[in-house]
């Protein structure tokens, strides 16, 4: 029986395993009843379990025979705050709660990959090391990992995506940019309230922040090098306590995207020079505050991207292998991805015969799960293939 025969024999598995977490979704640092199941699957298998007592998420760990390199597998496990409107008879039953960007699938192809592992035990030089990561979704929950020295050993590093982006049965691994950087940010803007019948005696919040946000587009249509994307959204706006009261204070809250990594590190400062300059001359104070950053999502390492590419061509064929486009969405795993040489790779779930063209963030976004096996395929694959040797950094 062939390694992919192996894998494809275990569809039925992982497709139990998806669509069991897709019921049960917990929101980002909830992830308390994933967690405990994910642990409930591995230890049979025989992975030493690291939980942590203020964190979810865990690490497993599986040795094999002989000494060698450390290899990571990773996969998200939070779900996103939706009311879902698949119609699946697998829906979510956790109210406002849904698996919409595929984590479900990502957890379910590691659980496959977890046993093909176990499996070929006695082939393992080295060590695998499977990080199912709480609150991706929150843009920086791979944070506490590395910030507890829990990715310190690790050689290479492997994650996995499903995109709708690219066919059902296909898999992408492309060289070089994939995804963008992100900073997620608030801004408050502090004025003073008065009655609205006399608004030359305070300053108002309300439309010193409106001069903010138009003022931040030129961010990216005149401070911008235009062959470089940039991508500036404020999404939240809040502000005032009744209609006749001048605002006082208005929050924003938002994100800048860019895949230049010398704009990503800048953009932040220009920001805060505009929301302020613009607040003050308004007479009130623009208060910047960066909540999180995540860097460009990137397969650098050309020895490593090659040899996960060869992997899917000799697992599925050449005609598995696709091309996904370039997005400004981001990823957390890129935090890892600057410590430790790594590939992350896409997993087809586009169905146009099967009308499943909603893109990720949907509330009807909702994968073919019998292809899911291919990903499981590719996670075991890719940790075998660097234990033994190949893939040279």
């Amino acid at each position: 029986m062939t390694f992919k025969d192996e894998a494809e024999q275990l569809s039925p598995y992982i497709q139990e395993m998806r669509r069991h977490f897709h019921r049960h979704g917990e929101l980002s640092f909830q992830e308390k009843a994933t967690t405990a199941r994910i642990a409930e699957e591995l230890r049979p298998l025989g992975y030493d379990i690291q939980t942590f007592p203020d964190y979810c998420g865990l690490i497993a760990t599986l040795r094999g025979p002989a000494p060698g390199r450390i290899v990571l597998l990773r996969a998200d496990i939070d779900a996103l705050p939706l009311d879902e409107k698949t119609g699946a008879d697998f829906a979510s039953e956790n109210p406002g709660v849904m698996h919409a960007c595929g984590h479900d699938c990502h957890t379910a192809m590691l659980l496959g990959a977890a046993k093909l592992l176990a499996a070929h035990r006695e082939e393992i030089t080295g060590t695998v090391k499977l990080l199912f990561q709480s609150a991706e979704e929150s843009g920086h929950g791979m944070q506490y990992y590395l910030d507890h020295h829990c990715t310190d050993d690790v050689d290479a590093a492997f994650g996995i995506h499903m995109s709708a982006d690219i066919p059902k049965g296909t898999l992408s691994v492309n060289h070089g940019p994939l995804m963008s950087s992100c900073t997620d940010f608030r801004c408050l803007i502090h004025g003073t309230s008065a009655h609205g019948s006399t608004p030359h005696l305070g300053h108002d919040a309300i439309v010193a922040a409106s001069s903010v946000l138009l003022n931040l587009q030129t961010l990216v249509s005149r401070l911008n090098n235009p062959l470089h994307p940039l991508v500036m959204t404020i999404g939240f706006v809040r502000g005032g306590k009744q209609f006749n009261i001048l605002c006082d204070e208005v929050l924003m809250e938002g994100t800048i995207r860019s895949f230049d990594r010398d704009m990503s590190r800048r953009a932040p400062e220009l920001f805060r020079e505009i929301a302020e300059n613009t607040a003050r001359a308004l007479g009130c104070r623009a208060e910047f505050i960066p909540v999180s950053f995540e860097p460009v999502t990137a397969n650098e390492h050309k020895e490593l991207t090659d040899m996960t590419r060869r992997a899917v061509v000799d697992l599925f064929g050449e005609e598995a292998l696709a091309t996904d486009p370039r997005s400004m969405a981001s990823e957390d795993f890129s935090l890892l991805m600057e410590r430790v040489p790594s590939v992350f790779a896409k997993v087809g779930a586009r169905d146009e015969a099967a009308g499943m063209t909603y893109p990720l963030h949907s509330d009807h976004f909702c994968p073919d799960d019998r292809y899911l096996w291919q990903g499981a395929a590719l996670h075991a694959r890719f940790a075998l293939d660097f234990l033994s040797g190949k893939g040279d950094l």
